[in-house]
């Protein structure tokens, strides 16, 4: 009998990722709040910038995406050298896992974070490990505790992704300072401009060449509004982007993705006016929701999760509004099965899913 080609053991014991807007009509416009994509768009700066680069699609981009180092450089106040490019956050991530962790490791993060780091490691053949969160935020002292011996990466989503909480810059130097130092620190700051905590950083400033045990994680699918493109980024110490380098692909941002990520860095009018919708329609959300007395996690991101009696009624919401051709997440997926997350929308839409549960409550 002949042997069959098989994958590496685990592989099939993945469950692949399932993205909010999986098996959408799109012969049909519909309300998409499960994404939680930019409700204004991308820069009108971008979208000519990606215009312009049709003509030149025989071309391979720029492997070492020099604009954008540079942008990106002036516009956070970074060093150019420590930075590291890829098709997205979540290959970022991908690509992490595989430089920093193999069978016989454990990663860890919190309890209701990011699936996609579940995904990676065992798609790098090492242990998730996840840490108790306390009332859907991520704990210090949980992730601590939760560190073995053959721990080799911590991932912390700052905010998180679904709950929408985040954690405080100093229980962030809490954490890397009391991690050992061959631990990886990943810093997920992907929400990050949304947020206007005093207390809040992104991350940045834990970045060091003398301990070089931290990145952060950033992307242009979330208030730059370039989510179809596919275009992330990570600041960390030379020795860390220096790895993940000698495995990324030579060219994983495309020119369109590049020229557009520039235009939108550059256009803060307009990023000024996502953040400001954002500011004046999240606590309009939030209380509306509230109101209906339905419970919610305080969010500072762009996004609120809803939490319901149970399974079957969180379900019967989704599919209720799916009928209204409004787009939620049910969370199960995300180990949260009674909670559904809704983005932040344009105001027409925003009214249209609130009038939407509130029509679904009278049916219950």
């Amino acid at each position: 009998m002949t042997n069959l080609v098989t994958p590496r053991p685990g592989i099939l014991d993945l469950k692949p990722y399932v993205p909010g807007n999986a098996g959408l009509d799109n012969s049909r416009p519909v309300m998409q709040l499960a994404s939680n994509e930019s409700a204004l768009g991308p820069s009108p700066l971008a979208i000519e910038a990606y215009r312009t680069v049709a003509a030149r699609l025989n071309r391979y981009p720029d492997g070492g995406c020099s604009e954008l180092r540079s942008a990106i450089a002036a516009r956070y106040q970074l060093a150019a050298d420590h930075l590291v490019f890829a098709n997205g956050s979540e290959h970022l991530i991908d690509l992490i896992c595989h430089a920093y962790a193999g069978p016989g490791d454990d990663v860890l993060f919190s309890e209701y974070a990011f699936l996609m780091y579940r995904v990676s490691t065992l798609a790098a053949g090492a242990r998730p490990i996840t840490a108790p969160e306390q009332n859907f935020h991520a704990s210090v002292d949980a992730l601590l505790a939760a560190v073995t011996p053959q721990t080799r990466i911590v991932f912390l989503a700052n905010p998180n992704n679904p709950t929408g909480t985040y954690q405080a810059a100093s229980e962030i130097q809490r954490l890397r300072q009391q991690l050992r130092a061959d631990i990886l620190l990943v810093i997920d700051s992907a929400y990050a401009e949304f947020v206007d905590k005093a207390d809040y950083s992104a991350g940045y400033e834990l970045v060091n060449d003398t301990t070089p045990n931290v990145i952060v994680l950033h992307t242009f699918s979330k208030i730059f509004g370039l989510a179809a493109l596919r275009a992330g980024w990570g600041y960390g110490a030379q020795e860390v982007i220096d790895v993940i380098n000698r495995i990324r692909g030579a060219f994983t941002v495309n020119a369109p993705a590049q020229a557009a990520a520039v235009a939108a860095l550059n256009d803060l009018t307009h990023m000024r006016k996502v953040k400001q919708h954002n500011d004046q329609w999240l606590p309009w959300l939030s209380n509306a929701i509230s109101e209906l007395g339905i419970r919610i996690t305080p969010s500072i991101g762009n996004f609120v999760l809803t939490h319901h009696a149970n399974a079957d009624t969180a379900n019967a919401l989704v599919n209720y509004l799916k009928a209204r051709d409004i787009i939620v997440r049910p969370m199960a997926g995300f180990g949260i099965p009674n909670a559904v997350r809704i983005s932040v929308g344009l105001e027409h839409e925003n009214h249209a899913c609130i009038e939407g549960v509130r029509d679904f409550l009278a049916t219950r």
